[in-house]
């Protein structure tokens, strides 16, 4: 048994030094930079921990993928380059291979699922790639390239499971470890397919072993986190493209018997910690990382929380900036639920007047991120409410507790799918037992007390019987608000407006209003 043992740690030395020597002898150099590693400076406060960022993003193509494209590419046969290269990818490999496709004068077709987002297709053909959509993931992107490469007689470039490709994403691990001034306690590596991450284990467990290396994996796509614990590769059933560059059903039979070796451990996000990470990101480089591409960062703060380690240095890899500029507007809405900076709930009041009034002075001065509130009968009114907290376990039970001790109904939506994807959008509808409503837009100064002096203001004299507000991180919060008032109160209401002094518009008139809400 010993000489077993024995002999598998000697076959295991051989393999990492193998691949080291290809790591050493990558020539990704003639294409990559070797981009900083920069100090999270705001995350390391919060978190109590030296932070360090390797800026991916800073390539060529503001992916690491470039590196494993190129290092396979410029090694292929003279015969091979001409016959051409295939490849399947969200977009990142693709774009990696188009790049090098252009430098080392290889024609390139790449076949992309049609969910990639357009600013990775346009990006693949700006660099000469000839791109082919076909199926929904890239698995059925993959099939059918590798129908294709057959086909064509061309060369296919595999995005992760490829001993070359693994040994151009290790080089990240070469600079890294010459940039960091001591080891760092981890790496933190998101992980598809496992090419990044097995790259980065051979080099870091061959020269520096006391390195963790954790990957990162979203929890609607865990393939390596499952496989690791089947002891086999699995085959997920689907996958959730939010973070598409690591939207992989599969992993890679090399990177997978790397992974068994050499990882860890892999740690899962959901997609509100995903978003939060790309804010906490963008804080520290005002840079947008693509879903994908912030995935090391939420399973660092994950792992800290968890571990509630303090005064440890860690690296997370920035894999990518890709992102469609159409994502940012979900991306913002789910950060701050995903830092657990807000809580969501429902509440029952009473519908009559000042009732409205009553409930917003339960809940004081704190930051109110959303109203919504739409008229439905005469005796109890429902209001969507959203609530910016800097401690959302201890801010929410003490929010709730004043609340029920006021006597209110609360249902907790925090993490109700349906009501942060859908119900705070589609809180209203008609209410045509409304009498003498008039229909305003408001700028509200964006600052506590706010709402609270506007409703102070109106007092028991005007009805509100439609309510909407949501904070957009503005210096004013945009506010539609219906209000009952009688034809002949119209002026000493405009009068109340006018003292408040806060811009307002009357769209009682406008289609969409009597359309939708009246």
């Amino acid at each position: 048994m010993f000489i077993v043992n024995r002999c598998y740690q000697a076959q295991a030395e051989i393999m990492l030094e193998n691949y080291v020597k290809k790591i050493l002898k990558a020539r990704v150099y003639e294409i990559v930079d070797s981009v900083p590693l920069d100090e999270a400076v705001n995350l390391s406060i919060r978190t109590n921990n030296q932070i360090w960022l390797k800026r991916e993003d800073l390539q060529p193509v503001f992916s690491f993928k470039l590196r494993g494209a190129y290092n396979k590419m410029v090694q292929l046969s003279q015969q091979e380059k001409h016959n051409g290269v295939i490849a399947a990818s969200a977009g990142n490999h693709a774009q990696g291979v188009a790049l090098s496709a252009n430098k080392l004068d290889i024609d390139a077709l790449i076949v992309m699922p049609k969910t990639t987002p357009d600013i990775k297709v346009d990006a693949v053909k700006r660099l000469g790639g000839t791109v082919k959509l076909h199926g929904n993931s890239y698995d059925e992107a993959y099939q059918y390239a590798k129908t294709l490469e057959k086909e064509q007689g061309r060369t296919f470039i595999h995005p992760y499971d490829d001993p070359d490709v693994i040994a151009g994403q290790g080089t990240v691990a070469m600079e890294i470890m010459k940039q960091c001034q001591q080891e760092p306690d981890a790496i933190f590596v998101p992980v598809g397919g496992g090419g990044l991450i097995s790259g980065i284990a051979v080099y870091v467990k061959y020269l520096y072993p006391e390195v963790k290396i954790i990957g990162v994996e979203p929890d609607d796509a865990a393939s390596m986190h499952d496989a690791l614990i089947a002891n086999e590769r699995i085959i997920l059933d689907q996958v959730g493209i939010f973070a598409d560059g690591v939207a992989v059903k599969q992993v890679g039979e090399e990177t997978f018997r790397i992974a068994q070796k050499y990882v860890d451990e892999v740690i899962l996000v959901n997609a509100d910690e995903v978003c939060a990470a790309i804010k906490d990101i963008f804080d520290d480089t005002r840079t947008v990382m693509e879903p994908a591409g912030a995935l090391a960062v939420a399973g660092l703060k994950k792992y800290i929380k968890q571990k509630e380690v303090s005064n440890h240095s860690y690296v997370a890899i920035n894999s990518g900036a890709n992102i469609n500029f159409d994502r940012l507007r979900h991306v913002a809405e789910r950060a701050e639920l995903g830092e657990h900076r807000e809580v969501l709930f429902s509440v029952e009041i009473d519908e009559c007047h000042g009732s409205f009034l009553k409930f917003c002075k339960a809940i004081g001065n704190r930051g109110i991120t959303e109203f919504n509130y739409r008229y439905s009968d005469d005796k109890t009114a429902q209001i969507f409410v959203g609530v910016k907290t800097s401690d959302a376990e201890k801010e929410k039970q003490d929010l709730f507790g004043t609340l029920i001790g006021e006597g209110y109904s609360i249902i907790d939506l925090s993490d109700n799918e349906i009501a942060k994807l859908h119900l705070r959008h589609m809180v209203g509808g008609h209410a045509p037992g409304v009498e003498n409503e008039h229909l305003y837009r408001f700028e509200f100064p964006e600052r506590p007390g706010a709402l609270l002096r506007f409703l102070s203001g109106m007092g028991q004299n005007w009805n509100i019987s439609l309510f909407h507000y949501r904070n957009h991180g503005a210096a004013f919060g945009r506010v539609l608000a219906g209000i009952q008032v009688p034809d002949n109160d119209l002026d000493a209401f405009h009068r109340y407006l006018d003292e408040l002094a806060y811009n307002y518009w009357d769209e009682t008139q406008n289609p969409a209003y009597k359309k939708f809400l009246r």
